[in-house]
């Protein structure tokens, strides 16, 4: 079954942001490479950060959150799929090396989704905490990257969560999940939303936290900077950013990530 497992940043120093995240999250170093990328896992995705450097040749040249990866049980029909739904779709061979999946491909907005079929050299998931269980997705169209993700990768659409916002005529963010992290795809041009952040492709990354409170105060003695999520936001209790301004939300309340299925920090 499909999962998302890898997330890659950019970053302009990625010895010290993968620091702040050992130190303050309990992740694991997996690899760094001759060029400055360091690798981390968090028990349950591969985090890649990458030294911004022209080298890289990507569409987005630009320090932050950058793309996420999906492993899957066979490629050549996720592939297929893909090419299916999009005949004109671009695919680009990846190195599978730690740091990499196997294939990219984009969805419908041009954002860049990596595969693996090696899940991206992680062992067995751990699902421990602190780990991601939540992202947060920027688009022009949630309902068309909503069926994206459904259609290529089988994730399911989540209601539960939202179900009294799904009343508002004007909502139009729309929520997916994989059995194991939360996606919410929001609308980018929100009206001013409170709390929204208009950073296009992946806004923000959650992590599932057994204290929100202790890991505010934490991470704020780390570098970072916290602060409460507003009223109607209900499922984490703060916005963190890290030292290069990355956005985590970090919950002990947990998020729906499929049908019938929550994460929370008691679990």
């Amino acid at each position: 079954m499909a999962r998302i497992r890898y997330l890659a940043y950019m970053s302009a120093n990625p010895a010290a942001l993968a620091d702040f995240y050992t130190s303050n999250f309990g992740m694991n170093e997996l690899g760094r490479t001759a060029d400055g990328d360091v690798t981390l896992t968090d028990g349950g995705f591969n985090i890649t950060i990458f030294r911004l450097r022209s080298k890289l040749n990507e569409l987005r040249m630009e320090t932050g959150l950058h793309h996420l990866g999906v492993a899957v049980d066979n490629i050549d029909a996720v592939v297929a799929r893909y090419l299916a739904r999009h005949p004109r779709g671009t695919v680009v061979a990846e190195s599978g090396d730690l740091q990499h999946g196997d294939v990219r491909i984009h969805d419908p907005e041009t954002n860049p989704i990596t595969l693996s079929q090696r899940n991206f050299g992680l062992p067995s998931p751990a699902e421990r905490t602190p780990r991601i269980a939540h992202m947060a997705l920027n688009a022009l169209d949630p309902e068309c990257i909503r069926d994206f993700y459904m259609d290529i990768f089988g994730f399911r659409e989540l209601f539960e969560a939202h179900k009294e916002r799904f009343k508002e005529p004007t909502y139009r963010n729309r929520h997916v999940g994989d059995g194991f992290t939360n996606v919410a795809i929001q609308t980018f041009y929100s009206g001013g939303e409170e709390g929204h952040e208009a950073r296009f492709g992946i806004a923000h990354v959650g992590f599932l936290v057994p204290d929100s409170k202790a890991q505010a105060e934490l991470v704020t003695r780390n570098g970072a900077t916290v602060a409460a999520r507003p009223a109607h936001r209900k499922q984490s209790e703060a916005r963190m950013r890290d030292p290069e301004g990355n956005g985590a939300d970090l919950s002990q309340r947990g998020w729906e990530v499929d049908q019938n299925k929550w994460v929370r920090a008691a679990a």
